[in-house]
């Protein structure tokens, strides 16, 4: 099953991205997500369901370890297979 994922990390600074920006951005590179996105009002990428799974839960321990205060994320499921 193929899904999306679209979040943002706050705190926001429009001057340098926070190191829990970049440690998201980090996380996306090293996955084998496809259709990534970075900007700096949200990101978006998609894979397959278990690629998401597993990009979610490292988002969330490498965000909030480095000063995340709020991670906002919504998962949606796009199809069965491949596009």
């Amino acid at each position: 099953m193929r899904m999306r994922l679209e979040f943002t990390t706050e705190p926001f600074d429009l001057e340098e991205p926070p190191e829990h920006a970049l440690a998201a951005r980090e996380v996306l590179a090293a996955g084998p997500l496809e259709a990534v996105d970075v900007g700096p009002f949200g990101n978006t990428a998609e894979g397959e369901e278990e690629a998401v799974i597993a990009a979610v839960a490292e988002l969330l321990r490498r965000t909030v370890a480095v000063g995340a205060t709020r991670v906002s994320l919504q998962v949606s499921v796009l199809g069965a297979g491949p596009r």
